[in-house]
């Protein structure tokens, strides 16, 4: 019995910590990829005017990018800290966050940055202004790929989580192992007070070592001695 409830609980804990792994990494990626620029922008305006270039970070381009990284890595302590149902919550959670991720991440790739010459403060409303759009690919596509990590990570926690253990659940002081001892304790005490009052009504003084002691219980009648044995 021993061999598969060990193997059950390794691979119950392997579990647990893929999700917080992946949880983590995916918000990682997230704000790293947020940090960095997405697009190019162009302005081309009249002449004489020249053209003016900017560039976008992806939280200007996809503020939920940002916003999810922050939330997996949210999830990822929050693991941690809850079990059963609320640990399904957190797994449905991550699962949305990372779905608004790549959607966030995949919007450029396909082409619908979603920018104009209103993302250029320099062009402002300027008439006739031709607005061309460099992407950088890469970063978008870290996004996507961080986002599809946290909708695995959100599904195996929904799967998954109401089965693994709570950490830090091994520092738990022991219930049934320790009640005994403690109510050992406990009884000792009355017996020891009980004892005192004994003695007072006796008349005897309860300072004295001997009065405070519990009374030995009653061991019985003895039995007699064999008859013919004074003889």
């Amino acid at each position: 019995m021993s061999g598969p409830v060990a193997g059950r609980g390794r691979r119950t804990r392997r579990e647990f910590g893929v999700a917080i792994g992946a949880a983590v990494v995916a918000g990682g990626l997230a704000l790293s990829a947020a940090g960095q620029t997405w697009a190019r922008l162009t302005a081309v305006r009249r002449p004489p005017l020249p053209p003016v270039t900017d560039q976008l970070s992806g939280g200007q381009v996809a503020p939920l990018v940002t916003a999810t990284g922050l939330l997996l890595l949210a999830a990822a302590v929050a693991l941690v800290a809850v079990r059963g149902a609320g640990r399904v919550a957190v797994g449905l959670l991550m699962a949305v966050a990372g779905g608004a991720l790549a959607w966030s991440g995949l919007r450029p790739v396909v082409g619908r940055l979603g920018v104009d010459s209103g993302s250029l403060s320099s062009v402002g409303g300027s008439p006739d202004v031709v607005v061309s759009t460099d992407v950088r690919v890469a970063w978008p596509v870290l996004a996507l790929a961080a986002g599809i990590l946290g909708i695995l990570a959100g599904v195996l926690v929904v799967l998954r989580g109401r089965t693994w253990p709570a950490m830090g659940r091994r520092y738990e002081r022991p219930g049934p192992a320790g009640a005994p001892q403690d109510a050992a304790r406990t009884a000792t005490a009355e017996d020891r007070a009980s004892a005192a009052w004994r003695a007072l009504d006796r008349g005897e003084d309860p300072t004295e070592p001997a009065a405070t002691l519990p009374a030995a219980p009653p061991a019985g009648p003895r039995a007699g001695p064999p008859a013919g044995a004074e003889a």
